[in-house]
């Protein structure tokens, strides 16, 4: 977990917020006893964290597809190539919705806007270190940085990240949070 104490009480208060907002159907299935305050909402969301993400087409037309969700500092981050159809809509129209869903056990959703980090600044290392932690303990990907004779800050230079400030969240989970 990265968050701050602040970071949590930031949280909390866009938890209650959205909560607050929220419609019949959706309070009626989110009950109180279903959700999750900030604190067990980000202890659940350590490592890589697969996001379903929607942007929106020049039309109008929804289209969703997973990224690497990362929760850090109370905030969902997620990458992809810079020319993906995903960055082209984001650059465009920065409105996006995401949700991290395990099975029936466990949902977080939210809506927000997408903001374009630069990876590589100095405000963004404590970002970029839990990115390093998270995939250098996968084999596959520190095997891939190996056979493209590539570094971390070649795969990073390369690499386009977006962090979602969120607008609305909404947590829930079955009457036993999943394990990590």
């Amino acid at each position: 977990m990265h968050e701050t104490a602040e970071d949590l009480a930031e949280l909390q208060g866009l938890l209650d917020r959205s909560f607050a907002n929220a419609g019949g159907h959706l309070l009626s299935i989110f009950d109180p006893s279903r959700r999750l305050d900030a604190r067990q909402r980000s202890g659940m969301l350590t490592g890589m964290r697969w996001l379903t993400l929607a942007t929106v087409t020049a039309k109008g037309e929804p289209r969703v597809g997973p990224v690497d969700g990362h929760f850090h500092r109370g905030r969902f981050y997620f990458g992809s190539s810079p020319e993906s159809f995903r960055f082209k809509h984001i650059r465009a129209r920065p409105a996006v919705s995401a949700a991290h869903t395990v099975g029936e056990q466990l949902a977080v959703i939210v809506h927000g806007t997408a903001t374009i980090i630069d990876i590589l600044s100095p405000e963004q290392d404590a970002f970029r270190a839990q990115l390093i932690e998270t995939y250098g303990r996968d084999p596959a990907f520190t095997e891939y940085l190996e056979k493209h004779d590539t570094s971390w800050d070649d795969w990073f230079a390369e690499a386009l990240y977006a962090r979602i400030d969120a607008e609305k969240m909404f947590t829930f989970h079955s009457s036993s949070p999943p394990e990590n």
